[in-house]
């Protein structure tokens, strides 16, 4: 499989390529970013470039979204463009030959590991122009190095651009990037214009965290288990009228979630079922499945994602628009095998129970972790 033939098929599905896109994409070997087989990304697919020393797995992105992003960046010739978030590099490569030898890319990485890869990853590649990998303390020196920057990508979701970011935005520019919860976000171009800033939905995306401390967290950490319900309570709460007394009773388990101690447990693949239904957030949840049992196939029906890959040559279906990225690492209830169980098993007692454990249990082997 070559990426000229890849290249087609995303044309051919409608993805929008122009010729600067095209050149950049078939020149940059993805290859030379991982060493993890490339077999799903030629199925357009996203595929891991590290796994970190915490069990997160850190992604290249599909080709149809690293396609999609490029077009929305508006890229020309010798600009300076931000990233936030390396992508082991790939992503920065690319960038970089779009823009020749007089524009510059500064990746801003602030996890150490990924930043390490993508150093060394970079330090072997021949750039055009100028490439920088940077931390996140290190913004005194992008203020040093840089009069601001026309485009700024966020390869992860986040609620708000963080403020340092929004200074360093010259007037004009604009921040793309997933913006919302752990479940469902929107890409957003945001330009800054005067001061204010405008915003253009450009649909929805389901991108990993930006804070690779989400996806190294315990399947039962009650926070990441509280923001995912939050965020698809909202979700199907946009969609379907709730009765207010459910209502209340979602929010009450949310805060409930979120005001448990910090020195829970530590819960992971080697934990007996005795151990994890004995866990205070396990504890909790069966507490309340009276009223949660019968609704959490709701919100499994909806946090159920297909992953789209028009590029892939398996594909059949027309692309519909969307930009679906990756699966959120939810390892608690987000893995398709999961959530098939649970969708079977919601009744209350013990086969809501059994399946709980088999969420936890069967995550790490089947969930896609985020980028």
């Amino acid at each position: 499989m070559s990426m000229s033939e890849l290249v087609e098929r995303l044309e051919a599905a409608g993805i929008p390529i122009d010729d600067l896109t095209k050149s950049a994409m078939i020149d940059i070997d993805p290859g030379h970013f991982t060493d993890h087989d490339l077999e799903g990304f030629w199925h357009d697919r996203p595929i891991p470039f590290l796994f970190t020393g915490f069990g997160a797995t850190r992604t290249i992105s599909a080709p149809h979204m690293i396609a999609t992003l490029l077009h929305h960046l508006e890229i020309n010739k010798g600009q300076d463009i931000m990233l936030i978030g390396s992508k082991g590099g790939y992503l920065a490569a690319i960038i970089d030959r779009m823009l020749g030898e007089e524009g510059t890319v500064t990746i801003l990485e602030p996890h150490e590991e990924v930043r390490l890869h993508t150093e060394d990853r970079l330090a072997s590649h021949l750039c055009s122009g100028t490439i920088r990998v940077l931390r996140p303390n290190d913004v005194g020196e992008i203020e040093h190095l840089s009069g601001g920057f026309e485009r700024v990508l966020i390869t992860g979701s986040v609620r708000e651009i963080p403020n340092p970011i929004e200074d360093l935005v010259i007037d004009g520019g604009f921040v793309l990037g997933p913006f919302g919860g752990p479940v469902h976000q929107r890409l957003l171009k945001r330009e800054k214009q005067g001061g204010d800033w405008f915003d253009t939905d450009l649909g929805g995306v389901v991108f990993g965290p930006m804070d690779v401390g989400e996806s190294e967290t315990s399947p039962l950490d009650p926070i990441s288990l509280a923001n995912h319900i939050e965020d698809a309570f909202d979700l199907v709460g946009g969609m379907i009228e709730i009765e207010e007394s459910t209502c209340a009773r979602v929010r009450n388990l949310i805060l409930a979630l979120r005001e448990m101690p910090p020195d829970l447990p530590y819960i992971d693949e080697e934990s007996s079922e005795e151990e994890v239904m004995e866990h205070p957030v396990v504890d909790l949840l069966m507490s309340e499945i009276e009223w949660l049992g019968p609704l959490w196939p709701l919100f499994s029906e909806f946090l159920s994602i297909d992953l789209a890959s028009p590029g892939s040559p398996e594909e059949t279906s027309d692309f519909a628009g969307g930009h679906e990225d990756l699966i959120p690492s939810l390892e608690f209830y987000s893995s398709t095998a999961g959530k098939r169980s649970l969708s079977r098993e919601t009744e209350i007692g013990g086969r809501w129970s059994g399946s709980l454990c088999r969420l936890v249990f069967g995550s790490k082997s089947s969930a896609l972790s985020p980028a």
